[in-house]
């Protein structure tokens, strides 16, 4: 499992040197400091013009925390979607009960992790725009060590219960799957 997370890692890496030999072609001086989790900004160019790129990566998925709450009326649910997200590499903390039920599944993260959310939002076929900052207005008690916090709505509950496509997203890699019949 964490010789695949590398793979995955380096592939990102390359992929990404790549895009931005894409961006800033070889008659250009560009220097690049890639943080794990926060946009840079690259504005190194000789003469009279200047332009700036931003690059944002996310940290490895075996490095980020993951807490799913069901916050839906589905049992079960919480376990299915944490089922779900280790197999795409994530830690995950034992899922828990929302202190409330919610409309629509939301994906929260702690400061520095939004990369990290986003992507794990897309794996769950939640939208962007369902991926907020961790604040006390969450349907959930305590989140412990977590990065993210997942809180899993009727929209997500109701696909992980029945047999269906799911789409499991690792870091740069996207893997379709056919869910078995039992």
């Amino acid at each position: 499992m964490v010789g695949r997370a590398a793979i995955v890692l380096i592939a990102f890496i390359i992929a990404t040197a790549v895009a931005l030999g894409q961006v800033h072609p070889a008659t250009h001086s560009t220097s690049a400091n890639v943080a794990t989790t926060a946009p840079v900004t690259s504005t190194t160019h000789p003469a009279a013009h200047s332009t700036a790129t931003t690059a944002t990566t996310t940290t490895p998925p075996a490095k980020v925390s993951v807490l799913v709450a069901n916050g839906s009326n589905v049992s079960g649910a919480a376990g299915t979607t944490s089922t779900q997200l280790q197999a795409g590499g994530w830690t995950m903390l034992p899922p828990v009960n929302a202190s409330s039920n919610v409309t629509a599944s939301v994906v929260y993260y702690v400061a520095g992790f939004r990369p990290s959310a986003v992507v794990i939002a897309n794996s769950l076929g939640v939208p962007a725009t369902a991926v907020q900052p961790l604040t006390s207005s969450a349907p959930v008690g305590a989140v412990g060590t977590a990065d993210v916090v997942v809180v899993v709505g009727p929209d997500v509950a109701s696909r992980g219960s029945s047999p269906a496509t799911t789409t499991t997203t690792k870091a740069a890699t996207t893997t379709t799957t056919k869910a078995k019949s039992h």
